[in-house]
């Protein structure tokens, strides 16, 4: 372990220090997870938390702190960066946390933690995992996207799960590992204590320096853990499926341990055993042997109704599944899982036989909606579809029926898919579900007949458009189906609420994918490597993903399909309506001034891209750039999406953004790349040298 204590410089003074405390008191006699705002004598916020990556535990990406308002917007500066380049940080896609006075959050490949000062930006200390082998390997290195957080008897814990696959718990104050956690690793370098091998309770096969073999299966992890009522719920990511040619693989099976001890709970098998339920769902004897079903994106939970709610990925091989026929349960799923034993409470299967990568991208929202004159515990689940899956969390009814509609399926040999998929019925989708014509480009004819000509060599259509393979009796390229492996949703924009009014905000691009399958042991010579980085498995499926390259293109460098290209849009949980829709940020001036479309006005297209966001009391706050490419803070009215104010910055956002008030001042903290960005009202703090 590397730990490094830095001076904590010259703190703004503290409204009152009174207030402080009970500022304190009050954040922890309420229930875990939920931001607390306590207010000053004078009416000014001293302290408000954002305890998880989401937020709180709900995942709402909402803060109480209202300090910062539309009227102020304009003044906001910037108060410190903190740069993460001696940890290698690229991604950007860790959004802090704060808790207990400091920032915590993890960086780079090496996925560091890192504790900050919140009034500088100033390291107090960094944890780094000792070297294995099942790390060098490892994908998804620098997702971490944060940590989770917990107070054991009355000490703040730090929990993080590594690429290599251990959780471990830090001190808060130190980042020394937690004592009474865990397990000895016996790996040179490791602690004796506050680390547990998440490998050793998965159920292979395994060496602990040197992780699964390569021929059975791979995980790692791309998220934080979750921490409910004394429970640290773990999620898992697999090698990537577009990536696969290979049938084998391990599930990516859900385990929980003990948040103070680090004892073992239970484990969900995501791939039902004989005698579980949905172990009918795989027809033949694929379940013995494949594997994903990872729930790779973040979790929320409800820690009243004492479940956590979890979003999976598809099986093995994206885009073929002609080796594990079947809907595959719980494949492309949500859960809600008693967080004290693991047993399913509910699930909802978002997508049967998926062979579209419609993994779920972005974690589950809680929060409270109106209905018939009930308030219902309520949980909504964006997708790469664009379609918004609404539940009662508690019990899992849809708050408006879903309709399972038939849907096109596969000339692909071998492939058989599920003859219908399930749709809302209420909200309606939210960007591009599906491409026909009328929806290319058409800001002139010509411009409209050289999209339909780009298009000739793809087989389009609906949502659930299937893969096609070389040499199809279509006489087609390939398949080219909207949305693609990008979204709608993905990654890059999860969706945010205000949970005071039951309205999710919902980032969006309309992008499609164009894949063309080949036979496996073509597809299966592009994934092997001399260092063994990829792929699992032993044997290739009948057809897996071929070379990319041949995507359809616009002739004059237009985007094929009608703008606005991203887009922002409300939607109220209360009635299943959407409120508004903005293009996100300005039209790209590669697209504005492009000589085919001299002399037409073609609006406002948005980006492209999707857009970090963040809710308060009085607004909707995103990031996104104007024409010229420069990065700005945009503030939008949260009921008519009317824009309020906007601000330029210094760096472009990723992924997230999160808002915190310390010491009376509030801070909006953006995720640009390898550093962080924090923006305030008053600049930086007198003395204080940020780094």
């Amino acid at each position: 372990m590397t730990t490094t204590i830095v001076g904590s410089g010259s703190p703004r003074q503290s409204a009152s220090s009174r207030w402080h405390s009970l500022s304190r008191t009050l954040t922890r006699a309420l229930p875990l997870g939920l931001l607390v705002a306590a207010a000053s004598p004078a009416g000014a916020q001293d302290t408000v938390e954002w305890t998880h990556l989401g937020g709180d535990v709900h995942h709402t990406r909402y803060t109480p702190a209202n300090n910062i308002t539309p009227q102020n917007f304009g003044e906001l500066k910037e108060a410190w960066v903190w740069d993460g380049a001696s940890f290698d940080a690229s991604s950007g896609r860790s959004t802090p946390s704060y808790v207990d006075g400091k920032l915590f959050t993890v960086a780079g490949p090496r996925r560091h933690v890192v504790a900050m000062d919140p009034t500088t930006g100033e390291t107090l200390w960094s944890y780094r995992e000792p070297n294995t082998f099942r790390w060098e390997y490892s994908m998804r290195q620098d997702y971490g996207k944060g940590v989770a957080y917990a107070e054991v008897d009355g000490k703040g814990v730090v929990y993080i799960i590594s690429p290599a696959f251990f959780l471990t718990a830090l001190d808060a104050d130190t980042g020394a590992p937690l004592e009474g956690f865990g397990e000895p690793v016996p790996i040179e370098g490791f602690a004796q204590t506050g680390v547990v091998d998440l490998l050793a309770h998965l159920g292979h096969e395994y060496d602990p320096y040197y992780g699964i073999p390569k021929e059975v299966g791979y995980v790692t992890s791309s998220s934080p853990p979750i921490v409910v009522n004394g429970v640290v719920v773990v999620g898992n990511s697999a090698e990537q499926g577009y990536n696969q040619s290979r049938i084998e693989n391990v599930p990516g099976d859900i385990m929980a341990f003990d948040a103070k001890t680090g004892d073992f709970k239970w484990k969900f098998n995501v791939i039902p055993q004989p005698g579980e339920f949905g172990h009918d769902t795989w027809e033949n004897d694929a379940w013995q042997y494949t594997g994903d079903v990872s729930p790779w994106a973040p979790l929320s939970a409800d820690p009243e109704l004492g479940l956590v709610y979890i979003a999976t990925n598809p099986p093995t091989v994206d885009y073929y599944g002609g080796f594990r026929p079947g809907d595959t349960l719980f494949g492309t799923s949500l859960l809600a899982l008693d967080v004290q034993t693991g047993e399913r409470r509910w699930h909802f299967q978002l997508v049967h036989h998926d062979v579209w990568n419609y993994d779920i991208p972005t974690a589950p929202i809680l929060m409270d909606v109106q209905q018939n004159g009930r308030t219902i515990k309520a949980v909504a689940q964006a997708t790469k579809q664009t379609l918004l899956f609404a539940f009662n969390a508690e019990t899992g009814e849809p708050l408006w029926p879903i309709e399972e509609r038939p849907v096109p399926q596969s000339l692909v040999p071998g492939e058989k898919l599920s003859p219908t998929q399930p749709f809302p019925t209420k909200p309606a989708p939210y960007d591009l579900a599906g491409i026909s014509v009328d929806d290319l480009i058409d800001f002139t004819p010509e411009l409209r007949e050289q999209a339909i000509a780009a298009l000739a060599d793809w087989e389009i259509g609906p949502l659930y458009n299937p893969p096609l393979h070389r040499d199809n009796s279509l006489g087609k390229r390939g398949s080219y189906w909207c949305p693609g492996d990008g979204g709608g949703s993905n990654i890059t924009g999860p969706a945010a609420a205000d949970p005071e009014a039951g309205i999710i905000f919902l980032t969006s691009q309309s992008a499609c994918s164009a894949h063309t399958l080949v036979p496996g042991d073509e597809a299966d010579l592009r994934y092997m490597t001399d260092n063994g980085t990829t792929t699992t498995g032993v044997t290739p499926a009948q057809y897996a993903n071929g070379a990319g390259g041949g995507a359809p293109r616009h002739p004059t460098g237009l985007p094929l399909m009608k703008p606005p290209y991203s887009r922002i849009t409300a939607i109220d949980l209360n009635t299943g309506e959407h409120l508004w829709m903005i293009p996100i940020g300005e039209t790209p001036d590669r697209i504005k001034n492009n000589p085919a479309l001299a002399g037409v006005d073609i609006g406002n297209t948005g980006t492209g891209a999707q857009a970090p966001m963040l809710v308060t009391p009085s607004m909707l706050v995103y990031a996104g750039d104007v024409s010229d490419g420069t990065p700005h803070l945009f503030a939008i009215d949260k009921r008519t999406g009317a824009e309020l104010g906007r601000i330029p910055v210094s760096a472009a956002s990723r992924y997230g953004m999160m808002s915190y008030v310390h010491e009376g001042e509030q801070y909006i903290v953006l995720q640009t790349g390898s550093t962080l960005t924090a923006m305030s009202l008053h600049g930086p703090v007198a003395t204080a040298e940020a780094h």
